[in-house]
């Protein structure tokens, strides 16, 4: 995932985010405003992943709720 695509995304993304990654608030979320690399430093903060496992975790995430999305 590019930052570009994330960005272009996040409004449908951030509804959807709280109730994929449950310990994220919504101050949390609206200080990553689309940014990937806040995102991910969020994750990395509230689940205790590495930079690796959070970034895998969002394109997994992602390319579930894109294959939902283009039903």
């Amino acid at each position: 995932m590019n930052e570009d695509v994330f960005k272009g995304q996040w409004k449908e993304i951030r509804g959807k985010a709280r109730e994929l990654w449950g310990k994220l608030t919504d101050d949390d979320l609206e200080t990553v405003n689309g940014r990937l690399e806040q995102m991910i430093g969020k994750l990395q903060a509230r689940y205790g992943y590495s930079r690796d496992k959070a970034k895998s975790e969002i394109d997994m995430r992602l390319k579930e709720f894109n294959k939902r999305t283009s039903k």
